[in-house]
């Protein structure tokens, strides 16, 4: 009796399954409007796309940055229009800066005695009088 019910629960899942056409969840998104701007209107460079082999493109958000002594950085941007921030994330420590200003070739985020300047493939961190140089990592 207990195999009968397993076997058609396996059935009934089976079917249902094949029913689906495609995960419906999945959000497309409109590759035609994925440029990011800077604060004046043109194109920010500093923002770095994936782009797939039929082209589409997307915008990439994480990256690993390496610091002078060789100690990698991970680096995350959120571009979300209303509100932009990059975490820097190294020794289990997490810090959170908010975008203040956006030129087409260079990027600010700052927090309270913190300021990150991104500039290419650049990442300079002012902590006090601290200034740390991190380069994004070719992987």
């Amino acid at each position: 009796m207990i195999k009968k019910i397993i076997a058609l629960c396996m059935l009934s899942s089976l079917v249902i399954a094949c029913k689906k056409e495609g995960n419906k969840g999945v959000v497309k998104s409109d590759s035609a409007n994925t440029e990011i701007l800077a604060d004046n209107g043109t194109v920010d460079s500093t923002i770095a796309y994936n782009v797939s082999v039929n082209g589409t493109k997307t915008v990439k958000t994480d990256f690993v940055y390496q610091a002078i002594d060789g100690s990698p950085v991970k680096v995350v941007f959120n571009y979300d229009p209303n509100n932009r921030t990059v975490s820097i994330r190294n020794n289990n420590k997490t810090f959170v800066l908010d975008k203040t200003e956006a030129k087409p070739n260079q990027t600010t985020y700052e927090k309270e005695d913190m300021k990150a300047v991104v500039k290419g493939d650049s990442l300079i961190l002012h902590q006090g009088e601290n200034i740390i140089e991190l380069v994004k990592t070719k992987i």
